[in-house]
Parts: C-alpha cells; sequence; structure tokens
C-alpha cells in the first residue's frame, strides 16, 4: 500500500499523515520543505522568486522520493507521504510563465518519469477561509504574507487538478479520494480520524469498512 495525502497549504496534509501512520502501520515520508532558502522570500515577492523556488522544492521533492520511496517498496513496506511529486507542476502553472514555466517543465518531464506513482491518494479539501485560519493558526514565520488571493488561487487550481481529471495527465489511472475537512477534527475527534480510515480502507478495498458520515467525494 502506497497512500499519498494532498491538499492545499493548511488543509492538515501532515497531520494526517502521522495520525495514519499507526493505524496503518506503514513508512512516513514527509515533505522537507521548510530547508527552502527561497521560500520566505517568495513569499515576500512571488514574482521575483517564483523560478529559483520552484526549481528547489522540484529537486528536493526529486531526491527524496527516488531515495526512500522506491527502496520502502521494494521491502513491501506500507507507505503514507503528505504529497505527491505530481503537484510541483501544479505550484509550476501558477508561479511561472515563458520561457521559466518552459524549463520548468522541461526538468520536471524527465524526473518525473522515474518516480513512483501512489495507490490512492487521498486529495483534502477546504474553504479558503478555513484555510486561512489554520494558517493563521500554526503561526509560521514565513506564512504571514500569504495573501488570500494566492491561496483562493490554489485552492481553485488543486480541485481543477485533483477533481475534475487534469491530475489524470500527471498520474495516470491512480484513484483520487477527496474528503471534505471543514467540518472534520480528527485531531480531536476519535469518530473523524476513524472516519477517514474506513473511507481509505474502502478505496483500497480493504477491511473492514463501515459507512457512515455522507461527507465523501470519490472520484
Amino acid at each position: 500500500m502506497y497512500l499519498a495525502i494532498e491538499g492545499v497549504i493548511g488543509v492538515g496534509k501532515t497531520t494526517l499523515a502521522r495520525m495514519l501512520q499507526p493505524v496503518f502501520q506503514s513508512a512516513l515520508v514527509l515533505e522537507v520543505f521548510e530547508e527552502n532558502p527561497f521560500l520566505s522570500d517568495f513569499y515576500s515577492d512571488r514574482q521575483r522568486y517564483a523560478f529559483q523556488t520552484q526549481i528547489f522544492f522540484l529537486l528536493s521533492r526529486y531526491y527524496q522520493q527516488r531515495r526512500s520511496v522506491p527502496e520502502l517498496l521494494k521491502r513491501g513496506e506500507p507507505l503514507i507521504t503528505d504529497y505527491t511529486f505530481a503537484k510541483d507542476a501544479l505550484f509550476a502553472r501558477i508561479n511561472l510563465i515563458g520561457d521559466e514555466l518552459e524549463m520548468y517543465y522541461r526538468v520536471h518531464d524527465a524526473l518525473a518519469e522515474k518516480i513512483p506513482m501512489p495507490n490512492l491518494i487521498v486529495y483534502l479539501r477546504a474553504e479558503t477561509a478555513v484555510l486561512m485560519q489554520r494558517i493563521a493558526s500554526r503561526d509560521r514565520p514565513y506564512e504571514r504574507n500569504m495573501e488570500l488571493e494566492y491561496i483562493d488561487q490554489l485552492n481553485r487550481a488543486y480541485d481543477s487538478f485533483f477533481i475534475e481529471n487534469q491530475a489524470r495527465n500527471v498520474t495516470g489511472n491512480v484513484a483520487v479520494l477527496a474528503l471534505d475537512t471543514n467540518e472534520l477534527d480528527y485531531v480531536r475527534r476519535v469518530e473523524d480520524l476513524k472516519w477517514v480510515e474506513n473511507r481509505i480502507r474502502q478505496a483500497l478495498k480493504q477491511v473492514p469498512f463501515q459507512a457512515s458520515l455522507p461527507l465523501l467525494d470519490e472520484i
């Protein structure tokens, strides 16, 4: 089992990945985004620092996934990650234009061929206002300059990518399980975490599965 959790900044990907690790007795690979030296400058001046930020993320994600994921899968260990390599191109389409975007795609396409695909992508969704509240509550210094318009643009792009089948162009036939997290609190409510677990087991055709809250939008 290789499960990737996706969603917009602040939606709760890493938190859920950590909480599901003991549930599925899996290995865990988390995105190392705080090491990007351009990230703080990017949120202050996106146009100026977009290309540097994007290329650093692309290579960082590539090296992490090429180093960790194949070895874990070869050993037959269940694996959960809090990002997909495919989503990197989503950010590029928003942040890059012209020659920079073309150059990015050339590098991305060459690297993507060597990245293993997950069995299931769990796409966590939330309204932009909810995302802004969650971003503010965790109060990371480099996120304090985030603009609502940028997060809203990302939110719409994520929906297009993971729900309106654009992801198929990058991820092939990988199934996508979309979950609305606006009212979910799997940190404080055990029943919410169990509900998420059950939806995932259903999508993976694992047992046990118990039908419950009607918050699922599966594609």
